[in-house]
């Protein structure tokens, strides 16, 4: 998605915060979340085409824990779709929403700019074109993330490459080169797409977003990668508040700012182009839930990233059980979910933050 330099200030650029100030994270708030979350969960495991009894899902959860075995659980074919089918789906949209939506709030911290998400630096265009070329040259769909994952890389690769070569390490080079790469890579999909028309329907049903998933793989897979870049970005919350001031200020309070800018960009890409390559390219995450965390809870990124982690796993596995029952049997990409409400959303942010003319 391309990000206008001229981009309204963050809210955490406001002087009502001090980002030197000591701030925690309002208990109130972190409970709200942690309950629409189990919430979500709850009914995501309970709903779907084929039905299952809420009461028998107490009753397996209960009876795993040591020296429990109550009656009433789940028949072999109930207990089979809970925890081989839809288990380890709510599992993945967790990781990949918690993960879109931290990565979202990391990028506008470095960056400064309430408008970045976190495809901003070529990783969907990369993650498309790759996955686009495994649809279309195998047919074993096991390599697909793969592909997916390697792509998003190298389009991440490029447009350090080119923002370096084009004068330096700014965040606006950085976010041109981006969109120069995403523009190159997004043509060269798009030819070869057109070379392979056959392939059209696979491949957007790929870039529109999805959580079907073959099993407990996808998330063993992902898990290592989203689970590093989530440490990393939440171990630089309170950096990301200092740098909120400007880089230059920054340095003048000891804060190294451009390696803190690139630990943080490139941890964001690790587990944004890990979280795309098994779920395709699901937008409007990573740009509306640190906005609604911010509008809620507070500016200060020690607030924002914790929250926005929280409150994007339960927003995509919510747009996720919509998806797959609002046309059941049939079932809509979650990413026409999510920017069925983000667009607006991004509207009214759009409106809002404007200044004055």
């Amino acid at each position: 998605m391309t990000t206008p330099l001229s981009a309204p200030k963050s809210p955490a650029e406001s002087p009502a915060e001090s980002p030197l100030r000591p701030v925690r994270l309002p208990r109130r708030w972190l409970l709200l979340a942690s309950a629409l979350l189990v919430g979500v969960v709850v009914v995501g495991m309970a709903v779907g085409p084929a039905g299952v009894p809420l009461s028998g899902i107490v009753v397996e959860i209960v009876n795993y824990l040591p020296g429990v075995d109550l009656d009433g659980g789940l028949s072999d074919l109930e207990s089979a779709v809970l925890w081989e089918l839809r288990a380890p789906r709510i599992v993945l949209g967790l990781l990949v929403g918690g993960m879109l939506a931290l990565a979202g709030a990391g990028y506008q911290g470095v960056f400064r700019n309430p408008l970045a998400d976190p495809y901003l630096l070529g990783v969907a265009a990369g993650a498309g074109l790759g996955a686009t070329l495994a649809i279309v040259t195998t047919a074993d769909r096991l390599l697909l993330p793969i592909a997916a994952f390697v792509g998003a890389c190298v389009g991440v690769a490029a447009t350090y490459g080119l923002g370096r070569s084009a004068g330096g390490r700014s965040s606006d080079s950085l976010i041109l080169a981006g969109v120069a790469v995403a523009a190159f890579l997004t043509a060269i999909q798009t030819y070869v797409n057109q070379r392979h028309s056959d392939s059209l329907r696979e491949v957007y049903g790929w870039i529109l977003g999805r959580l079907l998933t073959a099993g407990w793989g996808d998330v063993v897979m992902v898990l290592p990668y989203i689970a590093v870049a989530a440490a990393v970005i939440l171990a630089h919350r309170r950096l990301l508040d200092v740098m909120s001031v400007g880089h230059a200020e920054a340095g003048g309070l000891g804060v190294p700012a451009a390696r803190v800018r690139l630990v943080v960009v490139l941890a964001a890409t690790l587990g944004t182009a890990a979280a795309v390559a098994v779920s395709g390219l699901i937008g409007f995450v990573g740009i509306v839930v640190p906005h609604l965390v911010r509008m809620l809870a507070g500016t200060s990124y020690r607030i924002v990233l914790p929250l926005a982690a929280i409150v994007g796993a339960a927003f995509l596995v919510g747009a996720d059980l919509i998806a797959r029952t609002i046309v059941a049997p049939g079932e809509l990409p979650v990413g026409v979910v999510t920017a069925f409400v983000g667009a607006p959303f991004f509207t009214l942010v759009l409106r809002t933050s404007r200044g004055p003319a």
